[in-house]
């Protein structure tokens, strides 16, 4: 096939002075002997989005180098050093475990350091959640952290924190893109100062695991089920850190880790995917935990801020608790405790994304606890807590993609604070005779059933991207009245900012930020969530079911019930 001419002067480029040897000869590579790479690295950049971002490794103008890292981090330093003009600006930097991210940390260092701002660097990986409270520790006007999450082993990602600690959201987003992509390589000043680069290292871990502990609500029911018996592994990624040494210094004597997994290794190569939301990541845990006879399993994504756990049910049998059942159980936990220790005076809340359970919304309205709903993104989370800070107490929050937060200090979801909060509902909940799964049947008993299912319809490419907006248009202009024999109530209209309700005519503004999402509401309790993913080629339904459930041993039948009313409404809306 024929290059596009512009491609390839894009990549003959990368042949110059300023590339150092191995990426040029890596290029020259790909203009002999491989032009459908050569069109994937070069045909465009690598877009640095409101998010960070994230992509393939490899040389190339659309690939994750220290290149395009570099041109990210120099105009982040632009935009910092023009927002703090005659300001001591710091910032903080901390890497995951996948190839060449400590290379792109180290890089970043130099970089910020070049350009006159203080970087504090961990002397090693650490989790997500510890960048965003060094941050904030740290007094630092901004953070890096290299991670692409629970991305496959091909990618790397640089994830961009404000002043806060938080991810960084408007004004500053589009300011920090705007920035980058007026950045070239030949702009980018790679060669640090090590005056102002300073090394972190056990001794913050240990700030920040103080800090962790003091969100303990049941020590004495910690030392009294000590020898509880867990298994955690952080699938080759960063939460092998601090996940056991904090299980240890709560008290829990009874601590297994999968051996294999122990080992940082951008590879993962005991698994297909390194995401606890795939069953195949937690196999090799729950044979140790049936080898052990351990009660309760956890296990952390690359970068230790995402946490899914294994529980045995009434049989014995180990079961895979999805994100939102997860968030239902620390919720009513934290809630549960914070009023057993009379600390609920009206001035706290929760908070959960617009796509997550209803069940936390019941939970909170029983125990007179204001609810926020959020778009999805934990950062809008973290908006919340800001604003909030100083006048009201934050509880809680969660995402039905395995990410959760209690306290402050933190200000992105954190699986080393969820694993201890975890282990500590399941000490909690054994000194009152109960498993695990048994406490999450008595919050069904109490609240109802709720079933949630996630539906991803993948359309790849240019026409893909096409076709979703289509979906999305349709459903926006020419809505359904009525699904699977239930009428639309309510419609949610995200981008438009308006809240229709169907039954009476009337409208009201939903005070959130524009965002391409549709939600109906139907007469019989469910809910639909619409949205294109922003990372990936595809469109996301979300669906919620509510069903009654005055006696537990109806439970089974209750769950079959509302998973054969899901199945009905993705039929209804021909999703399957």
């Amino acid at each position: 096939m024929a290059v596009d001419a512009q491609i390839v002067e894009r990549a003959k480029e990368w042949l110059g002075d300023m590339f150092d040897e191995n990426t040029r000869k890596q290029v020259q590579n790909l203009l002999d002997n491989d032009e459908k790479e050569l069109v994937e690295s070069f045909y465009k950049s690598l877009e640095f989005g409101t998010g960070g971002m994230r992509g393939i490794m490899g040389v190339g103008t659309n690939r994750m180098n220290i290149y395009t890292v570099g041109m990210a981090t120099q105009g982040l330093a632009n935009y910092l050093n023009k927002t703090f003009a005659g300001q001591e600006i710091k910032v903080a930097i901390a890497h995951d475990s996948r190839n060449n991210s400590d290379l792109f940390a180290k890089t970043c260092a130099d970089i910020f350091s070049a350009n006159g701002i203080k970087a504090y660097l961990f002397d090693a990986l650490r989790p997500t959640p510890e960048l965003s409270f060094a941050v904030r520790q740290l007094g630092c006007k901004s953070g890096v952290m290299i991670t692409a999450s629970h991305n496959p082993k091909e990618y790397n990602g640089y994830k961009a924190y404000w002043s806060d600690g938080a991810q960084v959201i408007a004004p500053h987003d589009i300011n920090i893109v705007k920035e980058a992509a007026a950045v070239k390589v030949s702009d980018v000043k790679f060669k640090g100062n090590p005056d102002l680069i300073e090394i972190l290292g056990q001794d913050f871990d240990q700030i920040y695991l103080e800090k962790v502990k003091s969100l303990t609500l049941s020590q004495e029911d910690i030392n009294k089920h000590k020898d509880i018996k867990i298994v955690y592994t952080p699938i080759h990624g960063t939460g092998v850190r601090l996940v056991p040494e904090i299980l240890k210094q709560k008290g829990f004597e009874n601590i297994f880790t999968v051996a294999e997994q122990n080992i940082p290794d951008g590879n993962f190569p005991t698994v297909i995917s390194p995401n606890p939301e795939n069953a195949e990541a937690l196999t090799l845990a729950i044979k140790l935990a049936e080898e052990k006879g351990a009660d309760l399993v956890m296990a952390s994504d690359p970068d230790a801020d995402r946490v899914g756990i294994a529980v045995r049910n009434d049989k014995n049998e180990f079961v895979l608790m999805n994100g939102n059942q997860t968030a239902s159980i620390l919720t009513y936990y934290l809630l549960t405790k914070w009023k057993e220790n009379g600390k609920l005076d009206g001035k706290q809340y929760i908070v959960k994304t617009i796509v997550t359970t209803e069940l936390l919304k019941a939970m909170a309205d029983k125990f007179n606890v204001k609810a926020y709903d959020v778009l999805t993104g934990f950062k809008f989370i973290a908006d919340i807590i800001g604003k909030n800070e100083g006048k009201t107490t934050f509880i809680g929050g969660g995402e039905e993609s395995y990410g959760y937060l209690a306290g402050e200090f933190v200000r992105d979801k954190d699986a080393v604070i969820a694993c201890s909060l975890i282990a500590e509902a399941a000490a909690w909940a054994a000194e009152k005779g109960k498993t695990m799964y048994q406490l999450l049947t008595d919050i069904y008993a109490q609240f109802g059933y709720y079933q949630e299912a996630l539906v991803n319809v993948v359309k790849e490419g240019k026409s893909g991207a096409e076709e979703i907006q289509t979906m999305m248009d349709n459903y926006r202009n020419d809505p359904p009245a009525v699904i699977n024999d239930s009428n639309v109530v309510m419609i949610k209209d995200y981008l438009t900012q308006k809240a229709s309700n169907i039954v009476d005519g009337t409208d009201e503004s939903i005070d959130l930020p524009k965002s391409n999402v549709l939600q109906f509401f139907l007469e019989d309790g469910t809910k639909i969530s619409v949205r294109p993913s922003g990372t990936e080629p595809k469109i996301k339904f979300y669906f919620g079911v509510k069903e009654g459930l005055k006696d537990i041993a109806q439970l089974d039948k209750t769950k079959e019930s509302a998973l054969a009313k899901i199945e009905a409404i993705k039929k209804a809306m021909k999703l399957v």
